[in-house]
């Protein structure tokens, strides 16, 4: 990809209500991106939803100040009434915006950054994105928690460690089982609102982000894998995201941040699902990718899995009525319609389930070693 000029084509679109302190610090770090200039600045929408404090002034000031040498900042004000008035409808509402923006200065091959208003985006964020699209149809940039202290808490810090240390596991697996060879090692795991990014023809061909009050963005990632698109975590795709306990969504990224600071505090433990269930999750992902491709056609294949024959018909018939582009649309289709693999796993003590992924790594990664295959799960 030639920089040159790369930045003109992106919109960041953030949701906002009352953010006063938070976005000054967001925006400055966007007029900051490497490659944005004079002659490409980058385009920034904020759709500033029931504030009731200075979001909108303090703006408006910076709007008008040093940034519009590298950046476009437009603000959308917006009264959003309930039901619809949480941040699954602001951020739709804020792509959109982004979206149009584009579409009306007549930009190609656009594309669209979503971000959250309390997040600061290292110097090259934008452009690490444009680059990891060229072989991805979305980008999901990997989180790192900034605290909102001098003194962070260590037990915190630690939990935080520990905590991502158990996510690169379940990777570590994937690596043993069944690697997606469209997001190669080393990749992260994390896609989520806070670091998207896609192509605004795609985005509009499936339909949007759903005006989701929780989940919105993981929502987004399963229609385009839904369709077929490939999801790149690309370990050079970072954003640094607020560790604060006080948030705008129940279920989200504050929600986290305060059952985390709890249980650093000695209440409570932290419990993940153990590795048995995702070694089942990603040995079925695989048997489900390869019966796509089987010889015998993938209904005998699945038939051969044990999938009833009732989702097999149901499957044929969505096909037949929406094609299926390849194994990543299908496994995410056939997903849908089965869901979960048995009984939702009995969640356990994080150094408990630490210690239960290294080993299953470590036995998956002997057997690699002495050519026999990985045995499903049980």
């Amino acid at each position: 990809m030639d920089d040159r000029g790369a930045l003109a084509r992106a919109v960041v679109c953030v949701p906002a209500r009352n953010e006063a302190g938070a976005l000054p610090r967001l925006i400055r770090s966007l007029a900051a991106q490497v490659g944005a200039g004079p002659e490409a600045r980058l385009r920034v929408v904020v759709l500033a939803n029931n504030c009731t404090d200075d979001t909108v002034p303090i703006l408006r000031a910076l709007e008008g100040g040093d940034i519009g040498a590298t950046l476009r900042l437009r603000v959308v004000e917006a009264r959003i009434a309930p039901p619809d008035a949480h941040v699954g409808t602001a951020r739709r509402m804020a792509l959109e915006a982004g979206a149009a923006w584009l579409r009306a200065e007549g930009v190609g091959d656009g594309v669209l950054l979503s971000t959250d208003a309390d997040a600061v985006a290292p110097p090259g964020w934008a452009l690490a994105n444009l680059r990891a699209l060229e072989d991805a149809e979305l980008v999901g940039g990997r989180l790192v928690i900034d605290p909102q202290t001098d003194r962070p808490d260590p037990a915190l810090a630690d939990l935080h460690v520990r905590i991502e240390r158990y996510w690169a596991g379940v990777r570590a697996l994937e690596e043993a089982i069944d690697p997606p060879p469209h997001d190669p090692a080393p990749r992260h795991g994390d896609h989520v609102a806070a670091s998207l990014a896609l192509r605004v023809a795609l985005y509009e061909a499936v339909g949007g982000l759903p005006a989701l009050a929780c989940g919105e963005d993981n929502a987004l990632v399963a229609r385009v894998r839904r369709a077929g698109g490939r999801v790149r975590h690309c370990p050079a795709v970072h954003i640094a995201v607020s560790d604060r306990a006080a948030g705008r969504v129940e279920g989200g990224m504050a929600t986290e941040m305060l059952r985390r600071a709890r249980i650093a505090e000695g209440q409570g433990s932290y419990r993940l699902p153990p590795a048995a269930h995702w070694r089942a999750l990603i040995e079925r992902r695989r048997d489900w990718r390869l019966a796509w491709d089987s010889a015998a056609g993938w209904p005998a294949a699945l038939r051969g899995l044990g999938v009833d024959d009732a989702v097999i018909a149901a499957m044929a018939a969505e096909i037949a009525a929406e094609p299926c582009p390849n194994a990543i649309a299908f496994v995410e289709r056939l997903a849908e319609r089965i869901g979960e693999p048995g009984p939702e796993p009995e969640a356990q003590p994080l150094d408990t389930v630490l210690a239960d992924l290294e080993a299953l790594r470590r036995r998956l990664q002997a057997r690699h070693a002495d050519g026999a295959v990985t045995a499903p799960a049980a």
